[in-house]
């Protein structure tokens, strides 16, 4: 768009340097050296009876320092701006700003911001109309109006965790025009386009605008996760990048539900490549703790791939036909499904052989698929509750065999219409050879899965021919009768393999894509569990929301106007207005939703035939060189100084010593100026021995608030825990330590203690997320809202000031779900053996991370690593409980006064540092007989 790589703010100011001839011939001038002579007064009188003399020529080196120490000074008061931006709009018409704020636009959304009031200022100058309209917005209001409306609109606006819908943006742009033709349409896009043949750029410049102008950012930031696969050996992570110019190797972190990352992988692009195939190994039992997929240094919702209860482990029930033979284990029908699903699946068998009883029992504890190995007639009670059980959302998993061979073909819970009897392939009376398998069609759960060149059937039971036979078929033999049949049934779907669970059948079963077919079946089926009680299915299909992708691809509780997201078992759901991208249900079980669907591809905007000016984001591109101009004349400057004293003998007259002394100051001081370096307020970082000093001690830090009052009660309660740890433990901390969030090295510190103040400033986001990512290193926080109250825990009632500047800061943080601490927790018995938290109050409780589940009774469910929370909050302020001065005596008084709860808030003190450095040691049985002992049973 820039016509000149460069150009002058001020380009008269270099009308100047048609003086530089006039300054070459004055700056040629000199003055004499003066010279030293010895006082005899005839020597004096010949000097002055000599000829005149001329002043001597400066050097031309010296004459040329100086010229160009003027040209220097001319250039940069005429300020030198290279790649400039244009400020021009073309007349004629409002300026339209036709702004993406989806999810692509989150990296770089201030500099759109910026460069759109650099158009919306040019077109307050010109007194032109400015009409806005954002493409990730549901509705617009894109009538031309004042420049200061304009403005407001865009500081109102944020990037969307949304594809843009640039149709919808620009029917209300055009309908807001209502035949207007623009001046400058300014298209600030994301680069990708949002949809196959796409037309908006045509569109645009179907409204005839004077001068189309397209402003796009920065694509190598556009990248993102289509598609996760949970494989037998890895989890395989599709991925997309709209800038194909060059290679690349992305890093992939797999995140747990509470944000912390616990296995690696990458992803690698060649040239000229938009979609690649990453993986990410590791066991399957730590795959099945995955919450999401996410792309290192890339903070967008796109980059972000959210994994739901798909990728966990089903409860499966397993029924056979006839009973297990305990010697002959390879002939029973179950024990080759056993094997290919224990690794994946929780298996359930009935405790009863007699189906009427055990079905109804194994209904009752909710599985998610029910696998029936040759059954051919159910107890006639059971078939109402197991269509229900499967209108609900149940996956019934079906095995021939000589008993299902033998059943009415009526029956409900098959999938297609069987004829009567079976086909024998390879025998006697049959023409026909066993049969290999056809390729996998391209839709089902087995699409992408190569052929198995060594499986063959020998006897299948036949479907009879229906109009949707073949989309009902998965798989199917070389000659095209089906092996695996579906139909799907309300929320769910009964499935059907024409052959054996065991090997008298066919070989399938002791094949390697046996596992694999069964594992992709499974996984189709919801995790969460399925009920068989009645008028559960029309509940099942909405799903409320329970947490929402931000653009920057952080999970949020704040769900906003989201509405239930409505399933369709024909159709993948896909993120729009109304279900924004995140996880929809409870924390029972829920669903995710992802920006972009799979298999997605970014591709570039389609601007064929259509005239445009391209131009980039302003505040990267354009900078003055009239900064390095003056520091270069000012160097040229010193240069000529020190040049002018040396030929004036000002050097001379000094000693030795002292010449060299000087010499060597002046080289110093050239040195410290001309430092490469950048002198900034964050260089004060800890040095190397400080930090040792940190590694080698363990110190107990807190938040600086800015509040004199708070940081000092924070320093002298956390100098009173240290003393009573150091004589009441084997534990002796050194002196605490107060951090500055924003730029202090948290890693150094186990837990870090942070005192809420709603006068305080609020932390700043980049704060917040170097918080959130301490805590997902393994970090704790304990927050003090210090009023007694519990900021978790009163939705009924009043809020506190420091308790909803505590809701403010844990809205921007990733954590997991709260519990007050449970009685058997081992924070009660870390040390001491406590059965509350009190600090300077008592009425708060401590709230911790909540076990999976809620199941109190299981020590070993929280889902921390090593047991230990990432996040503790109470209100009972431990800091003043703690809080001694020089001379040891408390600060301040307990509420009510008394000096057991000041010693149980110090004892409190001791159980969190032990729990924060010892994690769940104490929940070992080991230590049951001690305890007990000491608890007097």
């Amino acid at each position: 768009m820039n016509a000149l790589p460069f150009a002058f703010a001020y380009p008269a100011i270099l009308g100047a340097l048609v003086a530089l001839p006039v300054i070459w011939w004055l700056l040629r001038l000199t003055p004499p050296r003066p010279k030293t002579e010895v006082f005899p007064p005839l020597k004096i009188l010949a000097s002055v009876l000599k000829r005149e003399e001329t002043p001597a020529q400066s050097p031309w080196w010296l004459t040329l320092l100086r010229m160009l120490l003027a040209a220097a000074v001319i250039l940069a008061i005429a300020d030198p701006v290279f790649n400039p931006r244009t400020n021009s709009l073309v007349a004629g018409g409002p300026l339209v700003l036709f702004v993406d704020n989806g999810w692509a636009t989150a990296p770089d959304w201030e500099r759109r911001v910026q460069t759109a009031e650099a158009l919306i200022d040019d077109a307050d100058a010109a007194g032109s109309p400015v009409a806005i309209a954002f493409t990730a917005d549901p509705t617009n209001d894109a009538v031309p109006g004042s420049a200061a409306a304009a403005r407001d609109k865009l500081q109102a606006a944020e990037p969307k965790p949304l594809v843009p819908d640039r149709q919808r943006a620009f029917e209300a742009l055009r309908a807001a025009l209502n035949g207007t033709k623009p001046g400058t349409l300014a298209f600030l896009a994301d680069g990708a386009a949002a949809k196959d043949n796409e037309t908006t750029v045509r569109d645009l410049a179907n409204l005839q605008p004077a001068e189309l102008r397209l402003i796009e950012g920065d694509a190598e930031q556009t990248i993102a996760i289509t598609g996760a696969s949970n494989a037998a050996d890895a989890m395989t992570v599709t991925a997309t990048r709209l800038d194909t110019s060059s290679a690349a190797q992305l890093p992939l972190t797999a995140q747990d539900a509470q944000g912390r990352a616990i296995a690696a992988g990458s992803v690698s692009f060649q040239p000229g490549q938009s979609t690649s195939i990453g993986s990410i190994a590791a066991p399957f039992e730590m795959r099945n703790d995955f919450a999401r997929v996410s792309i290192d240094a890339h903070a967008t919702a796109g980059s972000v791939h959210l994994l739901d209860d798909g990728f966990k482990r089903r409860r499966v029930v397993l029924l056979s036909g006839e009973a297990r033979d305990e010697f002959q284990p390879l002939l029973s029908p179950l024990y080759y499904i056993q094997r290919a699903l224990q690794p994946y699946a929780d298996l359930i068998e009935p405790n009863s052989p007699d189906l009427a009883t055990s079905i109804p029992d194994l209904l009752s504890q909710n599985p998610s698929v029910i696998i029936m190995a040759d059954i051919g007639r159910l107890p006639q009670e059971t078939y109402e509750p197991l269509q229900r059980w499967i209108a609900n959302g149940g996956t019934l998993i079906r095995f021939a065999g000589p008993r299902l061979a033998a059943a009415p073909a009526d029956d409900p819970l098959v999938p297609v219409i069987l004829r009567q009897g079976e086909r024998a392939l390879g025998g006697a009376l049959s023409w026909a050879e066993p049969q290999p398998l056809a390729d996998f069609p391209n839709f089902g759960p087995f699409a992408g899965m190569a052929k198995p060149t060594d499986v063959t059937i020998k006897r299948q039971v036949l479907a009879e021919p229906t109009p949707d036979l073949a989309e009902r078929t998965w798989a199917s033999l070389a000659d095209g009768t089906p092996l695996v049949t579906t139909k799907p049934i309300n929320a769910g779907r009964i499935v059907l393999f024409h052959v054996s669970a065991e090997a008298t059948w066919s070989n399938l079963p002791i094949s390697g894509n046996f596992v694999e077919m069964l594992r992709r079946i499974v996984q189709l089926s919801r995790s969460g569990g399925v009920t068989s009680e009645a008028g559960a299915a029309s509940t099942a299909e909405a799903l409320p929301p329970f947490r929402l992708l931000t653009a920057k691809g952080v999970l949020t509780t704040e769900t906003g106007t989201a509405r239930p997201l409505i399933q369709n078992a024909k159709t993948a759901p896909v993120s729009n207005f109304d279900n924004p991208p995140g996880l929809y249900g409870s924390e029972d079980g829920f669903t995710a939703l992802n920006v972009l669907p799979d298999n997605a591809e970014l591709k570039p905007l389609d601007t064929a035939g259509v005239t445009v000016v391209r131009a980039g984001l302003i505040g990267g591109e354009t900078w003055s060189a009239k900064p390095a101009l003056f520091l270069i004349a000012f160097l040229l400057l010193l240069a000529d100084s020190l040049i002018v004293m040396f030929m004036s003998g000002a050097f001379s007259r000094l000693r030795p010593a002292a010449r060299s002394a000087a010499l060597i100051a002046v080289a110093i001081a050239a040195g410290l100026f001309l430092a490469p370096h950048d002198l900034r307020a964050d260089d004060s970082k800890p040095g190397d021995d400080q930090i040792l000093q940190r590694l080698d001690n363990t110190h107990l830090a807190y938040v600086v608030t800015g509040e004199q009052d708070v940081d000092n009660i924070s320093e002298r309660g956390l100098e009173g825990l240290t003393e009573f740890l150091t004589y009441r433990t084997t534990l002796e901390p050194a002196p605490p330590v107060g951090l500055d969030i924003t730029k202090d090295e948290l890693a150094f510190y186990p837990i870090i203690y942070w005192p809420i103040s709603a006068s305080a400033p609020m932390p700043s986001t980049a704060a917040i997320n170097r918080i959130d990512a301490y805590m997902r290193a393994g970090g704790t926080v304990l927050f003090d809202t210090r009023d007694q109250f519990s900021a978790l825990d009163n939705s009924g009632g009043a809020q506190s000031a420091n308790g909803e500047r505590l809701q403010q800061i844990l809205a921007n943080l990733d954590i997991p779900p709260l519990e007050p601490v449970p009685s058997d927790h081992v924070l009660t018995k870390s040390f001491y053996l406590l059965s509350s938290f009190p600090g300077r109050y008592a009425g708060s409780p401590l709230w911790i991370e909540a076990r999976q589940d809620n199941r109190a009774s299981d020590p070993k469910s929280a889902a921390s690593a090593d047991g230990v929370s990432p996040i503790l909050i109470t209100g009972n302020d431990f800091a003043g409980a703690w809080a001694v001065d020089e001379n040891g005596t408390p600060m301040l008084p307990t509420v009510p006064p008394d000096e057991a709860q000041r010693e149980y808030a110090y004892r409190a003190g001791v159980n969190i540092m032990m729990y924060m450095l010892t994690g769940n040691y104490k929940t070992d049985q080991v230590h049951v007989p001690a305890l007990l002992e000491r608890l007097g049973q």
